[in-house]
């Protein structure tokens, strides 16, 4: 297929999305010719910088076709690695263009606000030489791990929220609970279904030590800078209520240590336990797609690591994401979302009055019993993950790929993971010799990120 000037050649189509264009292949087709050097750096907190160096074609007849490359690149990077000042090296004129589309007055509006607010500094882009871009400088920090004591772990999701008594590194009971968090403007019903699980917990032991916390959204320091677990909460309340939600919350339960971590890098962090190994990506498909990487340091990097975000596809009539505004997103592909964007493809009517969580029970009965439509869809999203991994691949330096969420519950995360495999070995066989997929086992899969999330808070010495 033509797109952008470009032939490119996707072997491996999704049965129930045919206009699918990897934008690994993209890129891969993009670099073949592309021979300028072209350097992207982002500063985050604490004067951190990330760089991705890479080529453009620096031509008039090539420059539309540079500036989508970039601007994608931009995009991946600022979600994947987080940032408020990007630095673009090597052509001015790209760098302008990608400057008007993050701008207050750009496609990328979402962007540009959804990082002052992270990072708490105005969002900006500057065009350097490649001799004036910054160097790289990048740290980690161990966490987790820790299992002694009497703990709690909790995960809060957008369909459901679990949580885990653990004793000395054994889990002796774990629950999971339906809400509606994304829905509710009053910060009470969170509030309140978050003590209520720890409640539960706590219960179930003599005294509680510590509590581990992981939640889909940005944290620092414990506290709620973005989530959208909060997502209907009227802004002047965020502040108030939402911030230290999580800290009032623990408190409840005693003036214990208490330790919140994005769900993503709570998801890599069970992995690596799971494996005893590191560079981990962990994939949660669940309300959203939540990721997270531990490194080869057996850390985490301190990277949003916000691939829900993060493009994966480059057809122009992709699903877009009703938040950011954009298209191609990882969220409609590895998540609820996706089996619900997929069912009407497959031929499968759902009732509009049904939740997400309903609609997706509904498919996994449907696959239960082996309805051939309910197994594409699984079918179209393991080609979806097989391309998208290599995507990844570029990004991070993978060994593993952990697996988990409610959409890889059942025997639909087996036909996920077989058919990602696939495209891997057919298309990309050595990096299918590099990475493996791994599926943990069933109560691993919805209730495993409880469990690592025990293990975050340090118990002091007494």
């Amino acid at each position: 297929m033509k797109f952008l000037n470009l032939d490119l050649n996707v072997n491996k189509i999704p049965s129930l999305d045919n206009s699918f264009i990897p934008l690994c292949v993209f890129n891969d087709t993009f670099l073949q010719t592309a021979k300028k050097p072209f350097i992207v750096a982002i500063e985050r907190n604490s004067g951190l910088v990330s760089r991705y160096e890479t080529f453009i074609h620096g031509t008039n007849e090539m420059f539309e076709t540079d500036c989508y490359y970039v601007e994608r690149l931009v995009k991946f990077l600022i979600w994947a690695k987080g940032g408020f000042k990007v630095f673009l090296c090597g052509d001015e004129n790209v760098a302008n263009e990608i400057k008007t589309i993050y701008s207050y007055l750009g496609l990328r509006t979402f962007d540009v606000k959804f990082m002052e607010k992270v990072f708490e500094r105005k969002f900006e882009i500057v065009s350097n030489t490649i001799d004036e871009c910054p160097s790289e400088k990048e740290t980690s920090k161990s966490i987790g791990r820790h299992l002694d004591g009497y703990r709690i772990g909790f995960d809060a999701g957008g369909s459901d929220r679990k949580v885990s008594a653990v004793v000395n590194g054994e889990s002796i009971y774990s629950e999971e609970t339906i809400w509606f968090p994304k829905v509710n403007e009053d910060p009470k019903y969170h509030y309140q279904g978050i003590v209520e699980s720890l409640k539960n917990a706590a219960a179930k032991m003599p005294r509680v030590d510590a509590i581990g916390i992981s939640s889909a959204g940005i944290y620092i320091d414990n506290r709620t800078m973005v989530a959208s677990l909060f997502l209907k909460v009227p802004e002047d309340q965020f502040d108030s209520k939402v911030k230290d939600i999580y800290i009032r919350a623990a408190k409840e339960i005693g003036d214990i240590p208490v330790e919140v971590v994005n769900d993503g890098d709570v998801t890599a962090l069970a992995g690596a336990m799971d494996l005893n190994d590191t560079n981990v990506l962990g994939i949660a498909m669940g309300t959203s797609e939540a990721a997270g990487f531990v490194d080869s340091h057996g850390n985490i990097t301190g990277w949003l690591n916000e691939l829900a975000f993060a493009p994966i596809d480059s057809q122009t009539g992709a699903i877009e994401d009703e938040w950011s505004g954009d298209i191609g997103c990882g969220v409609k592909y590895f998540s609820q979302d996706a089996i619900i964007k997929l069912a009407p493809k497959a031929g499968i009517t759902l009732n509009e009055s049904l939740s997400p969580a309903e609609k997706l029970k509904h498919i996994q009965t449907l696959l239960i019993k082996k309805h051939p439509c309910a197994i594409k869809i699984y079918e179209s999203i393991g080609v979806y993950l097989g391309y998208t991994i290599k995507l990844y691949s570029s990004f991070y330096d993978i060994k593993h790929i952990i697996l988990l969420g409610r959409v890889m519950s059942g025997e639909g995360g087996d036909i996920i993971a077989k058919n990602a495999k696939v495209v891997l070995v057919s298309e990309y066989p050595m990096l299918s010799k590099k990475i493996e997929i791994h599926l943990p086992d069933e109560k691993s899969r919805r209730v495993g990120q409880s469990f690592a999330a025990a293990s975050l808070p340090l118990i002091k010495a007494k």
